[in-house]
């Protein structure tokens, strides 16, 4: 059973383990994925009670200034878990936890834009910056970085 839940306690970076953040040359550590959690606005992850240690299946984030706007980084969901309809519920309830405020934004790929509409979000034009050698949380070396290839 698929338990949906916005509270943290008593998870653990052991639970977040199993590959969320596919095909991330460098992705978060379970710790620095539990950090960014932690500090989150609102989370909302999606528990497996039915699995052994209640793995976290699945999770959305969303950071805000609590007034106004709030922007939702991301929305993981384990691949043997994906087109279950898992996503879709996560990111329902966390644009319902964000309804009060005025404007909830996200980046994705093209690609990813009617997953989002037929959950009432619309296009908009954006930008951004990344920092590759930052994509872990942690600091990576020039020659990882190399070795991740170009990326701009």
């Amino acid at each position: 059973m698929i338990r949906y839940t916005p509270d943290l306690d008593g998870i653990t970076a052991e639970r977040l383990q199993g590959g969320f953040f596919v095909g991330w040359p460098n992705p978060p550590s379970p710790e620095m994925h539990l950090r960014i959690l932690q500090n989150a606005y609102r989370v909302v992850l999606a528990v497996d009670d039915a699995a052994e240690n209640q793995p976290v299946i699945g999770f959305i984030n969303a950071i805000s200034d609590g007034v106004l706007t709030a922007f939702i980084p991301l929305l993981e969901v384990l691949p043997a878990y994906q087109g279950q309809g898992i996503g879709t519920e996560l990111t329902r309830r966390m644009l319902e936890a964000l309804q009060p405020l005025y404007a909830v934004d996200l980046l994705c790929d093209e690609s990813l834009i009617p997953f989002y509409q037929r959950l009432g979000l619309i296009p908009v034009t954006g930008a951004a910056r990344r920092n590759y050698a930052m994509q872990s949380g942690c600091p990576i070396t020039n020659a990882v970085l190399t070795d991740l290839g170009d990326h701009e």
